[in-house]
């Protein structure tokens, strides 16, 4: 299975665990996805980690993926 691949299979879990949670199945996948980041942005600020710096890191290794870099930095 290609990487990216991987990376959606991943994602899809992900997904699946907050659509599948006592407020999730009544919501539809974009309000899981903004509850599953919103989340990640409470957990980002309750563990001290810098969520917009790793949001940049994010987006940069998403390009450099779908343009078929592996080199993960």
């Amino acid at each position: 299975m290609a990487d990216i691949d991987r990376n959606i299979e991943r994602a899809g879990a992900a997904m699946q665990a907050y659509a599948l949670s006592a407020d999730g199945w009544r919501a539809g996948p974009s309000e899981n996805l903004r509850v599953l980041l919103s989340d990640l942005m409470h957990w980002c600020d309750a563990t001290q980690h810098d969520f917009e710096q790793i949001l940049a890191s994010a987006r940069h290794r998403y390009e450099a993926e779908k343009n078929g870099v592996t080199d993960r930095r």
